[in-house]
């Protein structure tokens, strides 16, 4: 049996070995990268030696807190350094694999060059009017007795945000660059053991989860060190501790803005490329997804790099600046009302959480094993399974060490029990995270019901496909919502109960105590990303083993390994959208605490029964879906484009069908990445400019009102009514799609008729109708919100 796949002499196209096109005209990779692998290796190793020895003199300046913190993130680089090793090693399979691979690795190299110099200049732009706004805005009186000047303090927030940007860009390329050289690896280890190419794909997903989650923890850190030392934090005459942490916004409003134009672009691409394959190659040729003889799909495989790895990457790298800069917002700030002595424990405490969720999740990735003797076909295994099984242990591994980090963090002798306290918000954040994430494959794993009445409405027709999908999506918030409701009640409580009081004895520990339930949530974020980026390494190379024409045996593998990274992509959405709701409501406090300092008075409550209040309400759930509307529109325009130029290729080369002539791959993949460049500025504009432009307008009505606060309450209404109009959507579309996906693939195991049957083209229509809500408007959403969030909070000054 080795032999043949070996051979694959299966069909008379293998008999005909294609040479697919090199799409790209000059080299990719990002020019930094490129100025590395030409240096001398002695010089960078000495130059790595001194800029690390840099890093550490500062931290030690600031804290042992921050070397622990250091030291942790330079480990998980060395071990994502080896996994990358490890992975590259693995053989290429037969030439026409590696001829694929390359195909589309040069297209998703090409379009992530073009989209992310789009992105890098809107950046520069809006660091330019951030400058501006910033030069000319008040002054907390803080900052006025620490001698902090405008202009100091617009150059660390511009900073800040170039660098959030630019280490979110990283982020998505790193994504980007490891699923593009480990797709043919998968599918060539597929040939040979299901669960060597299931080990394969998870460590690769871990290289990119270790270097995402890493880079946001030390990104966080050093700019915390560095203006700790430069401002001289804690001095006389200087900046207290406790609001150092609010210079730390810029860089959480660079990494939304980054991930949120490549989420749009990398969706639209993926998505409207997918589309246009699958409506003229399955519904309309007959022919099998993936089918060499489809001019799309190229473009559609290059689309699951742009879009799922390098746009999860990105986002998944701003939940985590953005719940992090939030955290030790409400800790600082927390500690000055209770007067705590030594305040750094609370305001580092989640750097902590996610340098041991670098640990706890290293050896979740390291559980997962091939089998011992490779040579041999074992029985398939339920990769869930397998995947599950990871995701035990690390989550056991993240109760323990969590207790212990509140323990040696938040221990004060103000409140002698109120670390416990804190280690129970924790654990209602852990366990929300094991909920929502067995909530999201219930609906969405075709081995559970939902999935399975959906791929049967669709054996009536494709109307009742849509039906049973649309009903499905809409039932699928009820769960998740309450889940939240729970754990921000419970989370809010055990902190309100803590013991920490302020100088009137006010309890004060609430919302630290829902921030530390975000951080249980996220501390297990690096296993969930590596999980996630599983799903479009495995659906990759199940394209390069369809369009090599290996046996079916080998395209079985791949299709499981398919199956379920389609449940583990859902499964990270709605991972992400829990934490962005308890993120979210983080910087929403944290937005009240910044008006108040600015304002010099107590902001606390926002009512609604304010006509100007209630309308900002409204306006922020409209724009939520304006922004959806607009995303899956510029989804359908796009693959309009692709199934254009495929049905025209079908119709101008009929030898194509024959494999007598050779599709026009690099046509379909310049379409796609054109159009999704074009189609991302409108809603990307309308989320950025939305906020300050409704902060500025009704700051100016309050002006001549007589309510100098107009503006800021209701941009917070804004933000309020956006953000769980935005909870509500994202569930709903990215459940929706998920489980129409799967009901496909259900059908395509035999069941109900199988491939090619009437049940399965409806079912082929409700994936259709189901990827930019899943692909595209869905995952926006979750970075949409938290950049809402982040955009007031750095333009709160210029709402007062």
């Amino acid at each position: 049996m080795d032999d043949a796949m070996e051979t694959g002499n299966l069909a008379p196209y293998q008999e005909r070995p294609r040479t697919f096109p090199n799409m790209r005209s000059k080299p990719s990779t990002p020019l930094i990268f490129r100025i590395l692998m030409r240096m001398n290796v002695r010089l960078l190793f000495v130059l790595l030696f001194l800029g690390f020895g840099a890093i550490f003199y500062i931290g030690a300046s600031t804290s042992p807190i921050i070397v622990f913190v250091f030291s942790v993130c330079i480990i998980s680089f060395v071990l994502s350094i080896y996994l990358t090793k490890w992975v590259l090693a693995k053989d290429e399979g037969p030439p026409e694999m590696g001829q694929i691979s390359d195909a589309i690795r040069d297209g998703a190299e090409g379009f992530f060059k073009t989209q992310y110099g789009t992105i890098s200049k809107m950046a520069l732009l809006l660091a330019v009017v951030i400058f501006g706004i910033y030069m000319f805005r008040s002054t907390t009186p803080e900052q006025e007795s620490s001698g902090l000047g405008r202009l100091t303090s617009a150059s660390i927030t511009v900073f800040s945000f170039l660098l959030g940007a630019v280490c979110s860009g990283m982020a998505g390329y790193v994504g980007m660059w490891v699923s593009v050289r480990a797709n043919v690896r998968v599918s060539s280890a597929a040939r040979r053991s299901a669960r060597e190419a299931l080990q394969i794909a998870v460590r690769a997903g871990g290289f990119s989860a270790l270097v995402v989650v890493g880079m946001a923890v030390i990104g966080v850190a050093i700019l915390y060190a560095t203006f700790y030392v430069w401002l001289g934090v804690d001095s006389p005459g200087s900046m207290k501790v406790t609001d150092l942490p609010l210079l730390l916004v810029g860089y959480g409003f660079g990494a939304s803005f980054v991930a949120l134009f490549a989420q749009l672009g990398g969706g639209i691409f993926t998505k409207a490329a997918d589309v246009g394959a699958d409506l003229v190659g399955k519904v309309e040729q007959g022919i099998p997804e993936d089918d060499p003889r489809n001019p799309a799909v190229i473009a559609d495989l290059v689309g699951d790099n742009v879009g799922d790895c390098a746009a999860r990457g990105a986002d998944l790298f701003e939940s985590i600046a953005a719940e992090i800069i939030s955290a030790m917002i409400l800790g600082g700030s927390m500690a000055k009302r209770c007067k705590i002595e030594d305040p750094s424990g609370f305001i580092l405490f989640p750097l902590v959480i996610h340098s041991f969720d670098l640990i706890v999740s290293s050896v979740g990735i390291f559980s997962i094993r091939g089998t011992r003797d490779p040579g041999v076909m074992s029985v398939m295994e339920d990769p869930m399974t397998i995947l599950q099984k990871g995701y035990s242990i690390t989550i056991i591994l993240a109760v323990v060490t969590f207790g212990l980090s509140t323990r040696w963090m938040l221990y004060t002798e103000q409140a002698p029990s109120a670390w416990l306290n804190f280690a129970l918000c924790g654990l209602v954040g852990i366990m929300t995270a094991y909920i929502f994430v067995w909530i999201t494959q219930y609906y969405t794993d075709y081995k559970h019901e939902p999935v399975r009445r959906l791929a049967l409405a669709s054996s009536t027709g494709h109307g009742t496909n849509i039906i049973a999908g649309i009903s499905l999506g809409l039932e699928s918030t009820a769960l998740p919502v309450l889940v939240i409701s729970i754990s921000i009640i419970s989370a809010f409580w055990l902190g309100q109960t803590s013991g920490l009081v302020d100088v009137d004895g006010n309890p004060t520990g609430g919302l630290f105590g829902t921030a530390v339930a975000t951080m249980g949530m996220l501390s297990t974020a690096a296993y969930v990303l590596t999980m996630d980026m599983f799903g479009p390494i495995a659906d990759n190379a199940g394209g390069i083993v369809e369009m090599s024409q290996q046996p079916e045996s080998v395209r079985e593998i791949t299709d499981v390994l398919d199956a379920a990274g389609n449940t583990t992509k859902a499964t990270t959405k709605g991972f992400a959208i829990g934490s962005a709701a308890l993120a979210s409501f983080l910087l929403f406090s944290a937005y009240m605490d910044e008006v108040a300092a600015f304002a010099h008075t107590p902001f606390t409550q926002v009512d609604i029964a304010i006509p100007e209040v209630f309308v900002g309400g409204l306006l922020g759930s409209m724009l939520i879906f304006l922004f959806s509307a607009w995303a899956c529109a510029a989804v359908g325009r796009t693959a309009q484009e692709v199934v254009n130029e495929v049905r025209r290729q079908f119709i101008e080369r009929p030898g194509i069908m024959d494999y007598k002539d050779k599709p026009d791959y690099g046509r379909c993949v310049a379409i796609v990445a054109s159009a999704s460049l074009r189609e991302m500025i409108k809603p990307g504009a309308l989320a950025v400019i939305s906020p300050i432009f409704i902060g500025i307008l009704f700051r100016i009505l309050g002006y001549y009102t007589g309510h100098p606060l107009l503006g800021a309450k209701v941009v917070a209404a804004m933000l309020m009514f956006a953000t769980v109009s935005g909870i509500l959507m994202a569930l709903f579309l990215n459940t929706a799609g998920g489980a129409w996906d799967n009901a496909k693939k259900y059908i395509e195991t035999g069941a109900l008729g199988g491939k090619g049957s009437d049940t399965h083209k409806a079912a082929i229509t409700g994936d259709t109708v189901g990827d930019p809500f899943k692909d595209t408007a869905g995952p926006s959403l979750h970075v949409l919100i938290k950049m809402l969030a982040t955009i007031t909070l750095v333009m709160a000054p210029v709402f007062l």
